[in-house]
């Protein structure tokens, strides 16, 4: 059986959501995806589901400008939890954001794989994948 992949889009711009999800859908992977608006509904998502290997996402496409809870602010916290998650999870930076500071705060953070500036397009979206599923040693 194909590896199913997990993947969680969090960000509040409904029009990149609706642009990223087609992108996913052309590609046509065995994947399951979760949309958030704002971080505080991933990590709510996150914490409800510590253990739980199937549900808990493989990537993470972030955003940093989102109302309640932003990118950084998620960081922060998915930091405190990362000890108690039940699995690996990439996470990317995508933002629309060119700002010296947000890049160079996303790279300074370990646990952020890559920091991609929007729109991300297939040929990017196939690349985060294909380096995902050779991590679990499986190819595209």
């Amino acid at each position: 059986m194909e590896d199913i992949f997990n993947i969680c889009i969090v960000d509040d711009d409904e029009i990149y959501k609706f642009t990223v999800l087609k992108t996913l859908e052309s590609l046509k992977l065995n994947k399951k995806v979760k949309v958030f608006s704002d971080g505080d509904e991933a990590f709510n998502f996150l914490l409800e589901n510590l253990n739980n290997k199937k549900i808990l996402p493989d990537v993470i496409l972030l955003d940093i400008n989102m109302p309640i809870m932003d990118g950084f602010q998620f960081m922060e916290e998915f930091i405190k939890i990362k000890p108690r998650v039940g699995k690996k999870i990439t996470i990317y930076m995508v933002s629309s954001s060119v700002d010296p500071y947000d890049l160079n705060k996303a790279k300074s953070i370990s646990e952020i794989s890559d920091y991609i500036i929007k729109p991300i397009n297939a040929d990017e979206l196939r690349k985060i994948l294909r380096n995902l599923k050779a991590k679990n040693d499986t190819s595209i």
